[in-house]
């Protein structure tokens, strides 16, 4: 019997490659923006902010979709 409720239904029993995808997309995305800002100094920059989003958001959207408990309705 649980006694613990998870509010959002994430449960690490869930882990799979798109989890393992969503993670990578996030690392790359602050990998890149710390790179670039080491190598050239920038650290406000409209062109980083705009590829760092386009890899970490979606990161951050796979990795807690994958995650979810998926409910199945029966018929």
């Amino acid at each position: 019997m649980e006694t613990t409720k998870n509010r959002f239904g994430i449960n690490l029993k869930n882990f799979n490659i798109f989890t393992l995808l969503s993670i990578l997309l996030i690392i790359a995305g602050l990998a890149h923006y710390i790179y670039w800002g080491i190598r050239y100094s920038v650290w406000v920059d409209i062109g980083i902010y705009s590829l760092t989003i386009f890899l970490v958001l979606p990161g951050i959207i796979g990795f807690f979709l994958s995650l979810m408990d998926k409910k199945e309705e029966k018929d």
